[in-house]
């Protein structure tokens, strides 16, 4: 079967790290024929990006790279979708290195399964540091994904690895209408991979395949607590935002039922910062945490704020046609 794939790289200003993500690609081992390219998207690099590529095109016959002026994780994404015709689109960030026959279990399960909507792999944490213990509670911050050693069906995806079905991304209207922003620059935004694999999920199925494994490098400075309480508050205003598109109810009753789990979460928090205070558990825990119930909790209010007409273009926007 005839199969075209296109790996999708956006960077700003992390040249080592993409030296390192480029390297992985170069060293994949691939049997079978397949049409495959690698496409870097500088979004704005004033570091040395571009020497790094020009290194790698060396290399790397099928590598390329484009500029995207407007800042931000998701516009560069829709960028790296443009400028490619492949029927698969592999978003790689640029921290994570793929082993080396990620690229053939990748081509392997999307000539098995051609109608499927996304699928993506184990994803792996490598810490260039020891991580203090209480980041350990918090994996789910760094986009670790790990389902076990079996392919299944799944309901979602994290963004990094992700390998999505060009027709059926056409299909959800995200190309042309992204709703969520995700990181721009140095601000830790977060929001566009939930919606990615959400809208894709609402129309055809997510498959987790452990064998298409790739490592996600976790700097030192990741680990500090200020670190992911800001993590924690984009996260959380992710998940207010996710939840939101997989309401298939009035605006209204999303608000009431919304406030609700918010005062329910808040008394959860509430008992765990006692405990902090006893002694029975780790204060930083709980404190980033809080942040997560915040940034969920500002996310009601972005809504609220939002023009009505692209608050209802987010509410329902990822129930799949025909749920109740």
């Amino acid at each position: 079967m005839s199969l075209s794939l296109s790996l999708v790289i956006c960077t700003y200003n992390n040249a080592p790290l993409l030296a390192r993500c480029l390297n992985a690609i170069a060293h994949q081992t691939i049997k079978e024929p397949l049409n495959w390219q690698i496409l870097v998207v500088n979004n704005n690099c004033t570091d040395n990006t571009e020497e790094i590529v020009s290194q790698y095109q060396s290399r790397i016959d099928q590598l390329t790279m484009v500029h995207e002026s407007v800042q931000g994780l998701t516009p560069a994404r829709v960028c790296g979708v443009k400028q490619t015709q492949t029927d698969w689109i592999a978003f790689i960030d640029d921290d994570c290195l793929i082993t080396s026959h990620w690229v053939a279990e990748v081509a392997k399960f999307a000539r098995t399964h051609p109608h499927c909507g996304a699928f993506g792999g184990r994803v792996t944490l490598s810490w260039e540091t020891s991580p203090p213990a209480f980041v350990n509670q918090f994996h789910y911050s760094f986009a670790e994904q790990e389902g076990g050693d079996d392919i299944k069906p799944v309901e979602c995806l994290v963004g990094a690895g992700i390998v999505i079905n060009r027709e059926a991304l056409v299909e959800t209207g995200w190309i042309d209408q992204p709703l969520l922003a995700d990181r721009i620059g140095n601000r830790l935004v977060s929001g566009g991979d939930v919606e990615l694999a959400l809208r894709l999920g609402a129309k055809r199925s997510l498959w987790y395949v452990p064998t298409c494994q790739l490592h996600h490098i976790i700097p030192s400075y990741r680990l500090s607590s200020a670190y992911l309480m800001r993590i924690n508050y984009a996260l959380g205003t992710s998940k207010l935002y996710g939840d939101t598109m997989l309401w298939a109810s009035s605006y209204q009753r999303w608000l009431l039922a919304s406030l609700q789990e918010g005062i329910q979460q808040f008394q959860i928090l509430a008992l765990e910062g006692i405990k902090a205070l006893l002694g029975k558990q780790s204060k930083t825990v709980v404190v980033i945490k809080a942040y997560f119930w915040w940034g969920w909790f500002q996310g009601i209010l972005k809504l609220g704020l939002m023009d009505a007409n692209q608050r209802q273009a987010i509410l329902g926007s990822a129930v799949p046609k025909g749920a109740p």
